[in-house]
Formats: structure tokens, C-alpha cells, sequence
């Protein structure tokens, strides 16, 4: 069972482009159509509990399936096969970046315009999905403010916390009071999984040494990004100062471009952070991003449907969703704007190659080898 369960999780890895949205449509076919592992009611309460998850959408679903399927065991086999093919080639990218010459960074050059429009695209359909109300609009753009005056992890943190609070207290959304749906079973939350979760949460924050601070935020990004892989930028960007602006735009350019969850921006990120072992590194890195999801997944899968009929929990998820729409504006700004953007002929390039986006919809690819072929046309130009 957990060899048939890794199989098919691993072949749709090697497959599976087109980020989350793309990920759920496949999934929906293979799983629920086709294999006919559970129902399409059983499917949607899986994604509508990723949702409201902080972690990687998809991959929490995928993760979900497998326990669904096989208990917990089954749920990391559909993790690592999943995972697996991305992971392996973001390594890759990783180990070779140094031995690049000028002719590479003139490609990354192309790639940070090219995450100007996706991050851009990516704002405007989650402030659509989430800025729902005049409360949920002016929370996201407070969030964006405060981020772009104060951009730490400490603000962020904040940031959330308040967002909670607001929607517990007010309630934002109108939720029908009916009780028709609503399981009339004990909740059965995992007490260990959210406990385990919490623990480590909590270790993460105390200092216990140079390399324990180094990846304590890819623990800290999965527990706290809401809205999936292209959140999680800012929020590593923050709690990794380390690293440099290219190498983040990198990861997240690469990201967008191979098959497989795009939190294995962890990946490449956690291999450059080691550049000793940069296997171990990328290891423990997607380990830490992936693990507060899936806890949380696990804590409460079999309780979902009582939870969501909750109009105060409800209403935070919604605030903390609207927050979220403030992250990505923030990085959409800063790093992403201010580092890849230097002249009109910049700005005129991504207005148009976001207007085409919008309106034709193009294959990712398409974009990607577009801006590709700028960065190494502006390289060949200046020489």
C-alpha cells in the first residue's frame, strides 16, 4: 500500500506544473476520479482545512489523501513522493549556481522581472478571493504599510496575532447559522500532533546555537504562511537575513518553473545556507517548511467540519487570509520591485507581460524562457 501510495504521488510529481491551483486539478483527477481513493466531498473538506492552514496547500492536501488512504505512514509516503522530484532538482540548481559565470546572472536578471509578474498576479487574485469587505481590504493594506516601514519577522508575527484577534472580536464574514452539515460527533482534534506542533514552535524561538538560528525560520515560515508558496518569500526573507535578495528571487523564479510544490524554495534556500553540505542543508530546510502543515493538517483533519461551522474561527481565517494579501504586496514592493526593476523599459516590459498574463493566460513556461531570453539579451546588448 505505501509503495502503490509513494508511486502515484512521485509520478505526479514529475508532472505536476502549474502551482497549487494546477496541483488540485490533477489531484481531483487522479485521486477522486480516476482511482476513486475518496469522495469529492471528502476531497473538498480536504482543501477547504488547507485553506485555512497555514503551510503548502497542495501538499498539505497530498499529505492528507495519504492518511486518508494509509494512516500517517500513507500520508509521508504521498509527501516524499510528491516532494522528491522538485527536491531533487532544485538541489541541483542549488550545487551549481557558483559555477555559473556572467552569462548566469544575466539570467537572473531575466528571472527577478519574471517574479515581478507572477508575485504581482499572485496579489491580485488573493486580494479578489480575500478582500471580500471594506474591514478585509483596509486590513490588507495596514499589513502592506506596516511591512514596508517595519520589515522584520517581529512585525509579521504582529501582524497576524492582531489580524486573529480582529476577526474573533469582529466578526467579518456572514455565515448561515444553520446547523445542517454540522458533524454532531466529538471534534477528535489530534491533541498530539497540535501539541507537537506547538512545542517545536516554541523551540524555535530560543536560541540553541548557530546552525539550530540558521533553520529555525523555515519552521517558523511554515507555521505562519497563509496563501501558499508565494507567500512564503517575504516571510523567509525576513527570518533569513543572510541570504542575499538574488538568491531568494532565484529560488522562488526556480520554484515557479519545475514541477512539485513550490515550497521547495526551502530547498534551494537551506543548501545555500550550507554551502559545506548542501544536501544536508536542503534536507533539513524542506523538512522544517513542510512539517508545521502537515501537523496541523493531521491535528485537524477529522475535525473540520465542526470547526468551519465556528463563525469567530470563521472570521479569523478570513482576517489572517486578508493579512496574508498584505505580505505579498509588501514583497512585491520590496525585494521584488526595488531589486529587479531599474529602468522605463523594465516597467513597460512587466506591465505588458502582466497584462498578457491576465488576459491570455499563457503556460507559465512561456514567460519564464520570455524573460530568460531578456536577461541574457540585455547581457549580450551591454557587451
Amino acid at each position: 500500500m505505501l509503495i502503490a501510495i509513494f508511486r502515484q504521488f512521485f509520478l505526479l510529481g514529475c508532472m505536476s506544473f502549474g502551482g497549487p491551483a494546477a496541483h488540485l486539478g490533477y489531484f481531483k483527477h487522479h485521486f477522486v476520479d480516476s482511482l476513486r481513493w475518496l469522495s469529492i466531498n471528502r476531497y473538498s473538506q480536504l482543501i477547504s482545512l488547507s485553506q485555512a492552514l497555514p503551510g503548502p496547500g497542495s501538499s498539505q492536501v497530498s499529505f492528507a489523501i495519504g492518511v486518508e488512504r494509509a494512516g500517517v505512514l500513507g500520508g509521508i509516503a504521498a509527501f516524499i513522493g510528491f516532494t522528491l522530484p522538485s527536491f531533487l532538482i532544485m538541489v541541483l540548481i542549488a550545487i551549481s549556481a557558483h559555477q555559473f559565470d556572467a552569462v548566469y546572472f544575466a539570467i537572473i536578471a531575466g528571472l527577478k522581472l519574471f517574479a515581478v509578474v507572477i508575485v504581482a498576479d499572485a496579489t491580485l487574485s488573493m486580494a479578489k478571493s480575500f478582500c471580500t469587505s471594506a474591514v478585509l481590504k483596509l486590513l490588507a493594506i495596514m499589513s502592506t504599510l506596516a511591512l514596508i516601514l517595519f520589515p522584520m519577522l517581529g512585525t509579521q508575527i504582529a501582524i497576524l496575532v492582531t489580524a486573529a484577534i480582529i476577526g474573533a472580536l469582529w466578526p467579518l464574514l456572514n455565515l448561515a447559522k444553520s446547523t445542517e452539515n454540522v458533524s454532531r460527533e466529538k471534534n477528535n482534534i489530534n491533541w498530539i500532533a497540535l501539541g507537537l506542533f506547538a512545542l517545536l514552535l516554541a523551540i524555535s524561538f530560543i536560541p540553541l546555537g548557530e546552525n539550530a538560528a540558521l533553520f529555525a525560520p523555515f519552521y517558523q515560515a511554515g507555521a505562519m504562511v497563509f496563501g501558499g508558496g508565494h507567500v512564503v518569500l517575504p516571510v523567509l526573507q525576513a527570518g533569513v537575513p543572510t541570504l542575499s535578495d538574488d538568491q531568494f528571487l532565484t529560488a522562488y523564479a526556480s520554484a515557479q518553473a519545475i514541477p512539485g510544490p513550490m515550497f521547495t524554495i526551502a530547498t534551494y534556500l537551506g543548501a545555500q545556507l550550507n554551502s559545506a553540505q548542501p544536501l544536508v542543508g536542503a534536507l533539513i530546510a524542506t523538512l522544517l517548511i513542510f512539517l508545521p502543515g502537515f501537523l496541523l493538517m493531521l491535528a485537524f483533519q477529522k475535525s473540520w467540519i465542526n470547526l468551519a461551522s465556528n463563525p469567530r474561527f470563521a472570521s479569523s481565517i478570513a482576517a489572517l487570509n486578508a493579512a496574508v494579501v498584505g505580505f505579498l504586496a509588501a514583497a512585491l514592493y520590496s525585494p521584488i520591485w526595488t531589486s529587479a526593476v531599474s529602468n522605463v523599459w523594465h516597467i513597460a516590459l512587466v506591465i505588458a507581460a502582466f497584462a498578457w498574463l491576465r488576459m491570455k493566460k499563457p503556460p507559465i513556461w512561456w514567460l519564464l524562457l520570455l524573460f530568460i531570453g531578456v536577461g541574457l539579451g540585455q547581457h549580450y546588448w551591454a557587451l
